[in-house]
């Protein structure tokens, strides 16, 4: 663990996958064409903080959908990317436009279209109901699965190795 503490205590930027990761990776799918997602509300205040305590986040998912947007939108995540069924690309963009080290930045997934990313990084993550290859490379494996808390998880995780979880907490007491 003291590995990952160390790895995370580096962490500047935080890339999350959507479906599956800020999902549990159920597509709903209305008469009228729509897409619809859950989005756990607890994950999104874990990223709120996150982003308070100094660390960048942003999202990498292989569909488009208005409501990514607008979730993004409102928790403050700028750099979203959407329609990247290969991930790799979005992620040296992004990269390279915020001038980071692969070695500050995090990613969390959950299928194998993740893999080319979480090589990269310094920590890469995998949520609990990730397919077992991305388990097997990951540095670290969240307890909750994804949408149902593994986001939150992560980003006290990363607050606590970086000394920023009791600040952000005492705003609670």
């Amino acid at each position: 663990m003291q590995d990952i503490r160390e790895r995370a205590s580096r962490i500047r930027l935080v890339i999350f996958d959507v479906d599956g990761v800020l999902t549990d990776g159920s597509l709903y799918l209305g008469d009228d064409g729509l897409e619809y997602k859950a989005f756990n509300s607890r994950d999104g205040h874990g990223m709120v903080m996150l982003q308070q305590s100094g660390v960048r986040l942003a999202v990498i998912t292989g569909r488009t959908s208005n409501v990514v947007q607008m979730r993004m939108a409102s928790l403050g995540v700028s750099d979203v990317f959407q329609g990247y069924r290969e991930k790799l690309p979005a992620y040296e963009e992004l990269k390279q436009r915020l001038e980071l080290p692969d070695e500050t930045i995090a990613y969390v997934g959950d299928d194998v279209v993740d893999l080319p990313v979480m090589r990269r990084v310094g920590l890469a993550v995998a949520v609990a109901d990730a397919q077992p290859q991305v388990r097997d490379l990951a540095h670290w494996c969240t307890t909750a699965p994804g949408g149902r808390g593994a986001a939150r998880e992560v980003c006290e995780m990363i607050m606590d190795a970086q000394g920023t979880f009791e600040q952000m907490m005492s705003r609670y007491r």
